[in-house]
């Protein structure tokens, strides 16, 4: 096992060095930070690069690839999309990360066929979440498509990949219609499970936020976005590879009135910023103002497509997310930054640190930042959930995948690296 892992790790070095991103490279490459905080930076990126490829992504006798969460035994579709993300580049180069980055999308295809409102499953195809996120449905979607872009690897988009697109596809449709369509109920939610009121706005129901907890009202705004970005993402992939002229069409209308359902419904004016966008509508007048750390979020608007980083609109809502008046926002001894209903009050986020950096423009903003995170680690060189921003001891979930990935590929972007384009 030893030597596996060893020739494992020395293989990774070898196909880095081939495509200019070798891992003994100074992840703070840059920066104006002590040495200290650079060796810490560092260290953390070892560790984050490695771990997902050795430790959470394993292969299956099915020929597929499961991706553990870390810490709680399970698969979740959001995060398991996002914590391969970085290997794409490497998948060139390397045919057995080629064959994991296969295998998730080929597992990811057979969750969604077995239960497209369930968000986690285990590694024998149970389900463990039954809470309905559109955002864990869009996640599979998207990576498929930046493997495709990136890799030119069309043997991902087999039969049954296919019918679980289809799947999102229709399920999306029915939520664009909750109340008239939908049989699904969480006992978490009102009105019976069924969830509170909504109008028709041509955006997609949700019941969950990307945090797993219960949205407040049902329209969640950036997940909304994402949507329209990820139906773009389809077009294209039912006309390049499928040559689905349907499938396309049904995509690429869905992307449409997801957009101005957004743009109808899902903006407010508030002092001093301006213009912003809302994090949850119901289409009846009632708005959620907040943002949380976990992705889709405002904050990540430009990660993930909707708009580039200089659109005043998101530049009037980056600075509502990144002010006080976000009831999540919060400021500390060791770093400032979003959290989430879902940790304890004045806990800071990493996801939310790495998409701050990811969307600044700023080279000092990006300093401060890349400070905090180093300030995160506590000697174990992983970024976990979330952290007490007055005393970084205290942080929740012990092994948490999803960050440390987030921030092998902000370090990566940040070396010239790109994703796909959109």
């Amino acid at each position: 096992m030893l030597n596996r892992i060893v020739g494992r790790f020395l293989a990774l070095l070898l196909a880095l060095s081939v495509i200019g991103t070798a891992l003994p490279a100074r992840a703070a490459d840059g920066l104006t930070l002590s040495p200290a905080l650079n060796a810490k930076l560092d260290r953390i990126y070892l560790t984050a690069y490695d771990e997902t490829i050795q430790r959470h992504a394993l292969a299956q006798r099915d020929g597929t690839t499961y991706v553990s969460t870390g810490d709680i035994e399970a698969e979740w579709l959001r995060d398991a999309s996002a914590t391969v993300r970085p290997y794409i580049g490497l998948s060139k180069h390397d045919p057995d990360v080629q064959q994991t980055l296969r295998g998730v999308v080929a597992r990811q295809a057979k969750y969604i066929l077995i239960d497209p409102y369930a968000n986690a499953f285990s590694s024998n195809y149970h389900v463990v979440e039954h809470k309905f996120e559109v955002d864990s449905l869009l996640y599979p979607i998207w990576f498929a498509y930046d493997y495709y872009k990136q890799t030119g690897d069309r043997a991902i988009f087999t039969p049954e990949v296919r019918r679980a697109f289809d799947r999102v596809l229709a399920t999306m449709r029915n939520e664009q219609h909750h109340a008239q369509r939908s049989h699904y109920t969480n006992p978490q939610l009102a009105n019976n499970g069924r969830g509170s009121a909504v109008r028709y706005t041509g955006m997609v129901w949700t019941g969950f936020r990307p945090s797993d907890d219960p949205v407040r009202y049902h329209y969640n705004i950036p997940v909304n976005m994402f949507a329209s970005v990820v139906m773009k993402d389809l077009t294209t992939i039912a006309r390049e590879v499928w040559h689905d002229d349907r499938m396309a069409r049904n995509a690429w209308g869905m992307s449409v009135e997801i957009q101005r359902g957004i743009e109808q419904y899902g903006t407010l004016e508030l002092k001093p910023f301006g213009r912003i966008y809302a994090y949850e509508v119901d289409g009846r007048g009632h708005t959620n103002v907040m943002d949380d750390a976990n992705i889709p979020s405002l904050l990540s608007i430009p990660y993930f497509g909707y708009l580039p980083k200089t659109n005043s609109l998101y530049l009037a809502t980056r600075r509502f997310a990144l002010s006080d008046r976000n009831p999540y926002f919060f400021r500390g001894k060791y770093a400032e930054g979003i959290g989430s209903p879902h940790t304890p009050h004045g806990y800071v986020w990493p996801l939310a640190l790495c998409v701050q950096a990811l969307t600044a423009t700023d080279e000092t903003e990006i300093d401060q930042l890349f400070g905090w995170i180093a300030a995160s680690d506590v000697g174990d060189h992983r970024l976990h959930e979330s952290f007490n921003s007055q005393w970084p001891e205290s942080y929740t979930r012990e092994d948490f995948a999803w960050p440390n990935a987030l921030y092998a590929e902000l370090i990566m972007t940040r070396r010239g690296q790109t994703f796909a384009e959109r």
